[in-house]
């Protein structure tokens, strides 16, 4: 029989749906800590998902019956991150709408309010994911940098069923490190 397992398959699934973070440091945070300090998006259904995929461009050469090894170049790349929420509070409803403000003032309500422009302010530094990995007692831990979510808002409250908010945050490169692609994935190391 043919089959990828090995004794080594079981250390290296990812399990389960993890969790979301916005401006996790890598550096000092733990798990613990992050939803200590407020940086839990929240509860998800239906997890999440990564995607870093990149625009290929391939060389044209006169000869070639194909594409030829060696001729392709990256023009860019697209790096999202998608949580989808279950919990549903102020910040991500702002986090929603992209460009936002939220009035604390009103006695009884937290008013945000959509902003006509983009600011520096309404970028997160990062959003982050953190997830088990079955060898391993660290995390995998999945950063995007400059996250932006440019899907807007959008509830869909159901009879007998909870509202899942979609944010679908997109990465964007820093004018002062052009070279860095936006996202960073932390794999732990694993035993010999």
């Amino acid at each position: 029989m043919f089959s990828g397992f090995t004794n080594k398959t079981a250390e290296k699934l990812l399990l389960d749906a993890g969790a979301y973070f916005k401006d996790f440091d890598v550096e000092t945070d733990t798990f613990a800590t992050a939803v200590t300090s407020g940086k839990l998006l929240g509860a998800t259904r239906g997890g999440g998902q990564f995607s870093a995929i990149p625009e290929i461009r391939n060389i044209e050469i006169d000869g070639p019956k194909g594409k030829p090894k060696n001729l392709q170049v990256i023009d860019g790349w697209e790096v999202k991150m998608t949580v989808n929420l279950v919990e549903i509070s102020k910040e991500t409803l702002a986090d929603a709408l992209a460009a936002s403000d939220i009035d604390t003032t009103d006695v009884d309500y937290d008013v945000i309010t959509a902003k006509p422009t983009i600011e520096s302010i309404d970028y997160k530094d990062n959003i982050t994911y953190v997830g088990k990995l079955s060898g391993s007692e660290e995390p995998v831990i999945i950063q995007i940098y400059n996250a932006l979510n440019k899907n807007g808002l959008t509830l869909q409250p159901q009879h007998k069923n909870e509202a899942v908010l979609a944010l679908e945050y997109e990465a964007h490169f820093d004018a002062e490190t052009l070279e860095e692609v936006p996202f960073k994935i932390y794999y732990p190391k694993l035993g010999a």
